[in-house]
């Protein structure tokens, strides 16, 4: 299916003239006061992860293959990669490491993901645009210190480490973007 550049983003699979099908890493549209606007497209080859960058006119035409997008809720990682269930049929498949990348690290038991299938093949991951965390450990708020000055260094429940105000201490549940895994807010529950 023919789509024009400017309408490519992360996650979507395309087909470049040597019939590899690369994922979208990055999607980037430039609109300079003169000239041609441009849209550059950070991929990898799904066969052997080989990165690549090009650039298209926005309007020109870039093949999308086509893929099945599937809900799998997460159920647990082990030595041979990341297991998933679909929730209708009880099927079961592994996605290796790679596919996942670094949002591996906002993955949660039970968790409900979209997975793009190729030939029944998982080729890309979609996960929740927001996850609710526990932090573990954070240094104590400094008196004196605002909110809007500066953030601190936190380590949530799942390892990684996100900056959080200074007001928030550890045992605070907080939700954080699974994208750049950034923090949103204190959690509501």
């Amino acid at each position: 299916m023919k789509v024009i550049a400017s309408s490519i983003r992360k996650g979507n699979i395309i087909e470049r003239e040597d019939g590899q099908l690369y994922v979208v890493l990055t999607a980037e549209s430039f609109h300079p006061g003169k000239g041609t606007p441009t849209t550059q497209i950070d991929m990898r080859r799904l066969s052997d992860g080989v990165k690549t960058t090009d650039r298209y006119k926005t309007t020109e035409q870039v093949e999308r293959a086509f893929v099945e997008d599937r809900d799998f809720s997460f159920l647990y990682q082990d030595g041979e990669g990341f297991h998933f269930m679909n929730d209708e049929s009880f099927e079961q498949l592994q996605v290796s490491e790679d596919i996942l990348g670094d949002q591996a690290q906002w993955l949660q038991e039970g968790m409900k993901v979209i997975l793009s299938l190729f030939n029944g093949v998982p080729v890309a991951i979609q996960l929740p645009a927001r996850v609710t965390l526990e932090i573990i450990e954070t240094e104590p708020a400094m008196k004196g210190q605002t909110a809007s000055s500066s953030y601190k260094p936190a380590k949530v429940a799942n390892g990684a480490r996100v900056m959080v105000p200074p007001h928030v201490s550890a045992g605070t549940r907080i939700v954080v973007q699974t994208e750049d895994g950034t923090y949103v807010e204190r959690a509501k529950d």
